[in-house]
Protein backbone atom coordinates (compact mmCIF):
# COMPACT_ATOMS: atom_id res chain seq x y z
CA UNK A 1 0.00 0.00 0.00
CA UNK A 2 1.30 3.21 -1.36
CA UNK A 3 1.64 6.15 1.96
CA UNK A 4 -0.04 9.33 1.25
CA UNK A 5 1.30 12.39 -0.25
CA UNK A 6 3.33 14.64 2.15
CA UNK A 7 0.98 17.45 2.00
CA UNK A 8 1.36 19.83 5.03
CA UNK A 9 4.53 19.97 7.03
CA UNK A 10 5.40 21.54 10.58
CA UNK A 11 8.91 22.89 11.39
CA UNK A 12 8.65 23.77 15.11
CA UNK A 13 11.27 26.21 16.80
CA UNK A 14 11.53 27.09 20.28
CA UNK A 15 9.45 24.69 22.14
CA UNK A 16 12.11 25.19 24.92
CA UNK A 17 12.42 28.69 24.49
CA UNK A 18 15.96 28.69 26.01
CA UNK A 19 16.89 26.60 22.85
CA UNK A 20 18.27 29.30 20.49
CA UNK A 21 18.89 27.26 16.86
CA UNK A 22 15.24 26.38 15.79
CA UNK A 23 14.13 29.78 16.85
CA UNK A 24 16.65 31.44 14.65
CA UNK A 25 15.79 29.24 12.21
CA UNK A 26 12.03 29.35 12.14
CA UNK A 27 12.53 33.46 12.26
CA UNK A 28 14.49 33.17 9.43
CA UNK A 29 12.22 31.19 7.36
CA UNK A 30 8.87 33.42 8.38
CA UNK A 31 10.95 36.06 6.92
CA UNK A 32 11.94 34.36 3.73
CA UNK A 33 10.00 30.79 3.22
CA UNK A 34 11.53 30.55 -0.39
CA UNK A 35 14.12 27.81 0.39
CA UNK A 36 12.15 25.76 2.39
CA UNK A 37 8.87 25.64 0.30
CA UNK A 38 8.47 23.06 -2.26
CA UNK A 39 5.65 22.62 -5.24
CA UNK A 40 2.27 21.13 -3.99
CA UNK A 41 3.30 21.09 -0.30
CA UNK A 42 2.55 23.50 2.53
CA UNK A 43 5.72 24.27 5.11
CA UNK A 44 4.55 26.35 8.15
CA UNK A 45 8.11 27.65 10.04
CA UNK A 46 6.19 28.30 13.66
CA UNK A 47 7.11 29.33 16.79
CA UNK A 48 6.13 27.26 19.34
CA UNK A 49 6.08 29.00 22.92
CA UNK A 50 7.05 32.48 22.08
CA UNK A 51 6.60 33.91 26.00
CA UNK A 52 9.32 30.91 27.02
CA UNK A 53 11.72 32.36 24.11
CA UNK A 54 11.13 36.09 24.77
CA UNK A 55 12.31 35.07 28.67
CA UNK A 56 14.99 32.60 27.08
CA UNK A 57 14.02 30.53 29.38
CA UNK A 58 12.92 26.25 29.06
CA UNK A 59 8.91 27.19 29.62
CA UNK A 60 7.28 29.37 31.60
CA UNK A 61 4.69 27.15 33.62
CA UNK A 62 5.79 23.50 32.57
CA UNK A 63 7.54 21.89 29.40
CA UNK A 64 5.24 22.19 26.41
CA UNK A 65 7.40 19.25 25.27
CA UNK A 66 4.88 16.93 27.98
CA UNK A 67 1.72 18.55 27.34
CA UNK A 68 0.49 16.49 24.41
CA UNK A 69 -1.82 13.97 26.22
CA UNK A 70 -5.37 14.21 26.09
CA UNK A 71 -5.96 15.64 29.40
CA UNK A 72 -4.12 18.40 28.58
CA UNK A 73 -5.63 18.99 25.30
CA UNK A 74 -8.92 18.01 26.34
CA UNK A 75 -8.99 20.75 29.37
CA UNK A 76 -10.94 22.88 29.79
CA UNK A 77 -10.11 26.64 29.04
CA UNK A 78 -9.87 28.44 32.59
CA UNK A 79 -7.99 31.53 33.66
CA UNK A 80 -5.59 29.67 35.75
CA UNK A 81 -4.42 27.35 33.00
CA UNK A 82 -0.80 26.83 32.62
CA UNK A 83 0.62 29.11 30.31
CA UNK A 84 1.81 25.39 27.90
CA UNK A 85 -1.09 23.92 28.59
CA UNK A 86 -3.14 26.52 26.64
CA UNK A 87 -0.37 26.67 24.01
CA UNK A 88 -0.48 22.95 23.24
CA UNK A 89 -4.21 23.30 22.77
CA UNK A 90 -3.52 26.23 20.12
CA UNK A 91 -0.70 24.47 18.14
CA UNK A 92 -3.06 20.99 18.49
CA UNK A 93 -5.86 23.15 17.02
CA UNK A 94 -3.50 24.66 14.48
CA UNK A 95 -1.36 21.43 13.26
CA UNK A 96 -4.12 18.81 14.41
CA UNK A 97 -6.15 17.50 16.00
CA UNK A 98 -3.77 14.97 17.26
CA UNK A 99 -4.84 11.56 15.97
CA UNK A 100 -7.27 12.54 13.18
CA UNK A 101 -6.97 12.25 9.80
CA UNK A 102 -6.66 15.93 9.97
CA UNK A 103 -3.51 16.58 11.51
CA UNK A 104 -0.42 17.67 9.59
CA UNK A 105 1.44 14.93 7.61
CA UNK A 106 4.77 15.87 9.34
CA UNK A 107 6.48 17.86 11.88
CA UNK A 108 9.63 18.29 12.43
CA UNK A 109 10.77 19.53 15.87
CA UNK A 110 14.58 21.50 16.16
CA UNK A 111 16.01 21.49 19.57
CA UNK A 112 19.54 21.95 20.97
CA UNK A 113 21.41 19.64 23.87
CA UNK A 114 24.10 19.89 25.70
CA UNK A 115 24.64 16.70 25.21
CA UNK A 116 27.59 15.10 22.93
CA UNK A 117 25.57 13.79 20.58
CA UNK A 118 26.15 16.14 17.01
CA UNK A 119 22.63 16.49 14.67
CA UNK A 120 21.14 13.73 15.59
CA UNK A 121 17.21 12.95 14.61
CA UNK A 122 14.82 11.01 17.28
CA UNK A 123 12.07 8.82 16.40
CA UNK A 124 9.08 7.54 18.34
CA UNK A 125 7.96 4.92 15.96
CA UNK A 126 10.15 2.03 14.34
CA UNK A 127 6.83 1.00 11.81
CA UNK A 128 6.33 4.40 10.27
CA UNK A 129 7.87 3.54 6.69
CA UNK A 130 7.70 7.35 5.93
CA UNK A 131 9.58 8.14 8.85
CA UNK A 132 12.09 5.15 8.02
CA UNK A 133 12.66 6.20 4.24
CA UNK A 134 12.61 9.98 5.29
CA UNK A 135 15.50 9.36 7.74
CA UNK A 136 17.43 7.31 5.70
CA UNK A 137 17.25 10.09 2.75
CA UNK A 138 18.29 12.42 5.02
CA UNK A 139 21.37 11.18 6.49
CA UNK A 140 22.53 10.14 2.63
CA UNK A 141 22.04 13.65 1.83
CA UNK A 142 24.68 14.57 4.77
CA UNK A 143 26.85 11.66 3.92
CA UNK A 144 29.86 12.05 5.11
CA UNK A 145 28.42 14.43 7.73
CA UNK A 146 27.29 11.72 10.75
CA UNK A 147 23.43 11.76 11.46
CA UNK A 148 22.62 9.33 14.12
CA UNK A 149 18.91 8.38 14.59
CA UNK A 150 17.79 7.69 17.80
CA UNK A 151 14.36 5.41 18.54
CA UNK A 152 12.55 6.31 21.41
CA UNK A 153 9.96 3.94 20.98
CA UNK A 154 7.99 2.36 24.05
CA UNK A 155 5.74 -0.27 23.45
CA UNK A 156 2.75 0.83 25.91
CA UNK A 157 3.87 4.59 26.25
CA UNK A 158 1.92 7.31 23.93
CA UNK A 159 4.48 10.26 23.87
CA UNK A 160 2.76 13.88 24.79
CA UNK A 161 5.64 15.85 22.51
CA UNK A 162 5.27 18.88 20.69
CA UNK A 163 5.54 17.01 17.46
CA UNK A 164 3.40 14.07 18.36
CA UNK A 165 0.49 16.24 16.89
CA UNK A 166 1.41 15.17 13.44
CA UNK A 167 1.04 11.94 11.33
CA UNK A 168 4.69 11.79 10.98
CA UNK A 169 6.46 12.88 14.30
CA UNK A 170 10.65 14.06 13.67
CA UNK A 171 12.97 15.36 16.79
CA UNK A 172 15.75 16.86 15.45
CA UNK A 173 18.66 17.93 17.85
CA UNK A 174 22.15 19.73 17.99
CA UNK A 175 24.45 20.37 20.30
Amino acid sequence: LAEPRVRRVGIFGGTHGNELSGVLLVRHWQENGAEIQRPGMEVKPFLTNPRAVEKCTRYIDCDLNRVFDPDSLGRPVVEDIPYEVRRAQEINHIFGPKGSDDAYDLIFDLHNTTSNMGGTLILENSRDDFTIQMVHYIKNALAPEPCPALLIEHPSLKYATTRSVAKHPVGKYEN
